[in-house]
């Protein structure tokens, strides 16, 4: 873990970094009346806050500068200066001209545009409220009747692709073929298609390609249709070399209000140093600063949204929808900000053996928050996955449904194939608090990492899993990528307070499952959990054939033991789940149905709670004087 002063600082700075900025200045000029309202207020968000989430439409003001203003239009004139309302330039113009501090106002439609390379910091935003849309799409209007149901085309721009070569195909060429790693994608009408192996398995919803006549073929009448095919494999790339005849300035773009799709690959890519192995973090994540992406749509891209890199990243209700191995991408990174965003329906390809996530902080990222989004609607995709080398991140106020199959079954020999609403693999500390997870395969997912502090959550149909292998930096597929988190046997340090994990009469899986590998067992008899109580458990009467808790280690031939109660693990571990309860076929949510998890007052499990420590009181903005509550909710009577 990072120094504790600094990480209590870190803390203090991201709830100033708030979206209450103007309640931040009162702060410091009030009265302490004032004050006192202005704690009430924040204290209301200690739980996913429920929206807006997502862009939301609104006038833009242009902003203040130094530099020069471009206005660019769907029909603006390349050799216009740009330069007034009435004479806007081409997209494709203006960026070439940008230099640092400089705006780029759009006029609302559609811009088939792609491939702009820019190396200076700027503003993109739209003019006032118009709704400016980048595609990466030509419309496809010259077809072939071939008689049979199909009709073809010849298209010029093609992104033939191959998997990674780290990919298995031994193991997944059965569910995914080879031909779905190909860039291109085809809709009709707006409507997304997938690929196809040849003609003969196109229909009304597929497509297929033959790369080497370059033939496009589709089973729908394109007539009186729009039909478009991707052209461009990236909307804008911010490089960290010479661009236009420019040096990189090392400033990210500040991009509000615009919408991004239909683009081959990624429709965004900010360049950066990708560490190879293990970097400290002063030698990667400074190359292109201060990125913000603000109220912007990104969709429909064949692989990712948007690669990011650098510190001072900010994305802010945002939406990033339909993609296939990741959604939004953050490589190396520091003091990165992600809030009030959607993250939805990733790995729309249901490519497997490409461990999908709607979010993926990749590779010896420090301090990056998540905090009150909305990440939903994933059944072939993880949520948001710290993957590999985090340090000190924070989950927070998230609100996390419909990821994964919770029909699934759980194998007592490990914890995948499965996806995870909140991941935090092969890396050092982390707090999860405050967040609410609903049918979700797992809802929190902690394994091969160290001190990751899980307080205040509720899981609905959820498992909770805390887990460890053998797995090393020796011998293994991604070579040094385990050497990022903690040696195999400081996989522990876990705190797991004041949660609430409720199953409803259909939901056949453990509520808390705690997993390493056997062949540990003899090794790492502890287990992996610095502190564990004070938790409540809520079953609801139904068929079940596996036990409410899985716990490992155990001194048995599989080193795990089914468990059927918390008092079950307290009397396996005296130390543990001392004042934790359980609760069979009780009333315990407002309104399930409509998608409200408040607790009813009268739930009698609903202050069976332990006072917050300072530094997890601070992040969720409670009162000084506040009354211990279950669950991501604070009572409300």
């Amino acid at each position: 873990m990072t120094d504790t002063c600094n990480f209590s600082k870190f803390l203090k700075d991201i709830n100033m970094k708030s979206t209450y900025p103007e309640k931040a200045a009162e702060f410091s000029h009030r009265s302490s009346i004032l004050l006192l309202s202005f704690l009430f207020s924040l204290s209301v968000i200690a739980q996913p806050s429920g929206g807006p989430y997502g862009p939301v439409r609104q006038t833009w003001q242009l902003p203040k500068t130094e530099g020069k203003i471009y206005y660019v239009a769907p029909d603006g004139k390349k050799e216009a200066t740009g330069e007034t309302l009435s004479s806007p330039t081409t997209i494709e113009e203006a960026i070439e001209r940008v230099n640092t501090g400089d705006v780029i106002i759009m006029r609302g439609g559609t811009y088939r545009t792609g491939n702009l390379l820019l190396n200076q910091g700027i503003t993109i935003q739209p003019y006032l409220d118009e709704q400016p849309v980048l595609k990466g799409t030509y419309i496809a209007s010259e077809w072939r009747d071939l008689g049979n149901g199909l009709w073809t085309t010849k298209w010029d721009h093609l992104f033939p692709s191959k998997p990674a070569e780290w990919w298995q195909r031994d193991r997944n060429g059965k569910q995914t073929p080879v031909h779905r790693f190909n860039d291109d994608m085809v809709f009709i009408d707006g409507k997304f298609l997938q690929s196809a192996a040849y003609e003969g398995e196109v229909d009304e919803n597929s497509f297929y390609i033959d790369y080497e006549s370059g033939l496009v073929y589709i089973g729908t009448d394109p007539a009186n249709r729009l039909v478009e095919i991707t052209a461009f494999n990236i909307g804008l790339h911010r490089v960290t070399g010479e661009s236009h005849g420019k040096v990189t300035d090392r400033k990210g773009p500040v991009i509000r209000g615009i919408t991004f799709t239909q683009y081959a690959y990624r429709a965004i890519e900010v360049d950066g140093k990708e560490p190879e192995g293990i970097s400290p973090e002063s030698e990667h994540g400074k190359d292109v600063t201060g990125t913000t992406l603000e109220h912007c749509t990104i969709s429909f891209c064949s692989r990712v949204a948007a690669y990011l890199r650098g510190d001072k990243l900010t994305l802010r209700n945002c939406k990033v929808s339909d993609t296939s191995t990741e959604g939004i991408y953050i490589i190396g990174s520091s003091d990165v900000l992600l809030e009030k965003n959607i993250f939805m329906r990733n790995n729309i390809e249901q490519i497997s053996g490409y461990y999908p996530a709607a979010v993926k902080i990749f590779n010896q990222c420090y301090r990056v928050t998540c905090r009150d989004n909305l990440v939903t609607d994933l059944p072939f995709s993880n949520g948001i996955w710290y993957d590999v080398g985090n340090v000190d991140g924070v989950f927070l106020n998230n609100r996390v449904e419909g990821v994964g199959n919770i029909s699934r079954g759980i194998s007592y020999l490990q914890t995948w194939p499965s996806e995870s609403g909140f991941f935090f693999e092969i890396s050092k500390g982390a707090i999860c608090a405050g967040n609410v997870f609903v049918n979700c395969e797992l809802g929190i997912h902690i394994l091969n990492s160290c001190d990751v502090k899980m307080y205040q959550n509720t899981l609905v149909n959820s498992t909770a899993c805390i887990s460890r292998s053998e797995r090393s930096a020796v011998g293994d597929r991604f070579g040094w990528h385990p050497a990022t988190g903690p040696d195999v046997d400081k996989r522990d340090g876990h705190i797991f307070v004041n949660n609430l994990m409720t199953g409803d009469a259909g939901f056949n899986r453990p509520l808390l499952f705690v997993w390493q590998r056997s062949i540990l067992c003899e090794k790492l008899i502890r287990p992996q959990f610095k502190q564990m109580d004070y938790n409540v458990y809520v079953q609801s009467t139904g068929k079940k054939t596996l036990p409410m808790i899985l716990w490992s280690p155990a001194m048995n031939d599989t080193c795990i033991i089914g468990l059927e109660s918390p008092a079950a693990l307290n009397k396996l571990h005296p130390e543990f789940s001392v004042h934790s309860m359980l609760y069979r076929d009780y009333s315990v949510f407002k309104s399930p149905a409509l998608g409200n998890y408040q607790l009813i007052p009268v739930f009698p499990g609903a202050r069976a709670a332990s006072v917050l420590p300072a530094e997890i009181s601070l992040l969720l903005n409670r009162p000084k004087k506040d009354i211990p509550y279950i669950g991501a909710y604070p009572l409300v009577q």
